[in-house]
């Protein structure tokens, strides 16, 4: 779909390194995470619509994929996004004249066949229909876009962001310098993935799974150089040995970054988390109703659940945005922070000590510090306030009743 089907096999390559590129750009949004899945589902769904230009056959399998997917990630969207991206790009073809309807129909009617049929799937998932309006709604999410880095526009200033800042300059020369003009079913995915990928973070692997066949198909064939022909690993003697020497270093790769992530997981939690104020809580008899900074909400579920019972975490689509609208105005010093500390009867706050909010309870006789690091802090609410706070909040409740 991204790529030219005609590239020579002396490209193979190339392709290798531009894939290995690829893999070093999208890696902000890597992890131990759901989204993994969605990476995995898009790279064969696009392979299987390329590879269905010439074996319509293999596009069957689209469907049960996506039925797989939906039930594993909620990026599932995207599935139909690519496929109509894919169509829109032939339609263009046949508008600039560059590929005959006779020729286009048959691929324009598959893919709207497979939308319809990926659509009609949606609610065979747990949630049922209301998957239809997930997508739209984390879209349209403002709280999620406040909250979430991911949902961030990538800021080139960083150089985890700069292979991808590479990428787009890799791509623009690519389509310069090619001899033949980009094929709408092309040019439409990579423009559509590659604005979603400056709009946000999450959204870099797919733009780098349609951008990276487009700049390997535009890389030379190893046959066109003479010095290049003399080093590349294309005898039957050598070219075993190549393949399992790149074998042999990525598992090398993983052994050592598995094993440097259980070695160091200890010292990277306590440089990202609160460790410490957590291992307070969790051997004092500390109130129980907390309210954690938002990026540290699932590592205090993780340590401290059932026991403590957190405000909000990071799955910021399950609380919605009323509930992230009130957290900022706490957290922020709004009007109305003290109202949402006492409507939801917080008794115990866990936040970074420089935090607004930490700064004010610091500051408030009805608190007091019980723990306090470089990291966090914990402010307990004293027991005469406690009551005072239910009575508030009941009083609150009386009045929007009225």
């Amino acid at each position: 779909m991204a790529g030219e089907r005609n590239a020579s096999p002396g490209k193979r390559y190339w392709a290798a390194a531009a894939t290995a590129f690829g893999a070093l750009a999208s890696a902000p949004s890597w992890g131990v995470r759901p989204q993994m899945f969605t990476f995995v589902m898009a790279s064969l769904l696009l392979w299987l619509v390329e590879t269905g230009e010439h074996r319509p056959r293999l596009l069957l399998w689209i469907p049960p994929l996506f039925l797989i997917w939906l039930n594993l990630h909620a990026g599932f969207a995207l599935g139909p996004a690519l496929l109509l991206a894919y169509g829109m790009g032939v339609i263009a073809e046949t508008a600039f004249g560059l590929t005959s309807w006779k020729e286009a129909r048959p691929l324009v009617l598959r893919v709207l066949l497979l939308i319809l049929a990926c659509l009609a799937l949606v609610p065979l998932n747990p949630s049922g229909a209301q998957l239809y309006r997930y997508p739209l709604d984390t879209l349209r999410s403002p709280g999620m876009r406040s909250f979430i880095v991911e949902w961030f526009s990538p800021d080139f200033h960083q150089s985890l962001y700069q292979p991808l800042l590479l990428v787009w300059l890799l791509v623009l020369t690519a389509l310069a310098s090619s001899r033949s003009r980009p094929r709408g079913r092309v040019i439409v995915p990579l423009i559509l993935t590659a604005f979603a990928a400056l709009d946000a973070v999450r959204h870099i692997p797919i733009f780098v799974l349609v951008a990276i066949p487009v700049i390997a198909a535009a890389l030379p064939s190893a046959s066109t150089s003479s010095a290049l022909a003399e080093w590349r690993p294309d005898s039957a003697r050598l070219r075993p040995l190549f393949n399992g020497a790149t074998v042999f270093l990525m598992a090398v790769f993983a052994l050592v970054k598995w094993t440097g992530l259980a070695r160091n997981q200890s010292a990277r939690e306590t440089e990202i988390f609160p460790q410490k104020a957590v291992a307070f809580l969790r051997t004092s008899d500390q109130p129980r109703r907390i309210f954690v900074y938002y990026d540290w909400g699932g590592y205090a579920i993780w340590n401290l659940y059932p026991e403590y019972r957190v405000f909000v975490d990071g799955r910021a689509d399950l609380y919605g945005d009323e509930l992230l609208r009130e957290f900022k105005t706490a957290i922020q010093l709004r009007t109305g922070w003290r109202e949402v500390l006492d409507s939801w009867q917080v008794e115990t706050v866990v936040v970074p000590p420089s935090c607004a909010l930490a700064q004010a309870l610091v500051l408030d006789g009805n608190w007091r510090a019980a723990f306090r690091d470089s990291r966090a802090i914990i402010l307990v609410r004293t027991q005469n306030t406690v009551e005072n706070a239910a009575i508030s909040s009941i009083t609150a409740l009386g009045r929007g009743k009225k």
